[in-house]
C-alpha cells in the first residue's frame, strides 16, 4: 500500500484571498495545518497545529469542514490526505518560530503551492471565494 500523508488545514479566507505559510527552511507555501499526531482527531491537530505556526487559537464552536483532498506529493512519492476546515480565531496572527513568512494568495498564486493545495484553490475559486 502506498504511503499515505495525514494532515488538516485550516482555511481562512479574507477578502477573496487565502492565508498561506512557508515554514522555515522550505521555499514551498502551505495552507496552514498539518499532520495527525497519534490518534488525534482532526480538530485535535488543527486546534495544536495552528497555534504551533501562528499562535492563534481555533474557536472550536466554529469549526466548519469544507472539504478532503488527495493527491500525491510529487510524481513517485507518497499521497497526500489533506482535511481542511473552516473556523474563527482568538488572539493575533502571527508567523511562529517555525515559520518563515506568511502571506494572502489569491488564485493567480495557485502554482506557489503544493498539488493537494492545488485541488483546495480550484474549488474556492470556481465557489467564489478566491480571487
Amino acid at each position: 500500500m502506498a504511503e499515505l500523508i495525514d494532515t488538516v488545514a485550516w482555511v481562512l479566507l479574507e477578502g477573496g484571498r487565502i492565508l498561506c505559510a512557508r515554514p522555515r527552511g522550505k521555499d514551498v507555501f502551505y495552507i496552514p495545518g498539518g499532520k495527525r499526531e497519534g490518534d488525534e482527531t482532526d480538530l485535535q491537530t488543527l486546534t495544536r497545529e495552528v497555534a504551533e505556526e501562528l499562535t492563534v487559537a481555533i474557536r472550536p464552536d466554529t469549526v466548519v469542514h469544507v472539504g478532503t483532498y488527495h493527491a500525491d506529493a510529487h510524481p513517485s512519492g507518497p499521497t497526500v490526505r489533506m482535511a481542511c476546515y473552516r473556523a474563527d480565531y482568538t488572539g493575533t496572527l502571527a508567523a511562529s518560530s517555525e515559520i518563515e513568512d506568511v502571506e494572502w494568495f489569491g488564485y493567480a498564486d495557485r502554482d506557489r503551492v503544493p498539488p493537494v493545495d492545488q485541488l483546495l484553490f480550484d474549488d474556492l475559486h470556481r465557489d467564489g471565494h478566491l480571487h
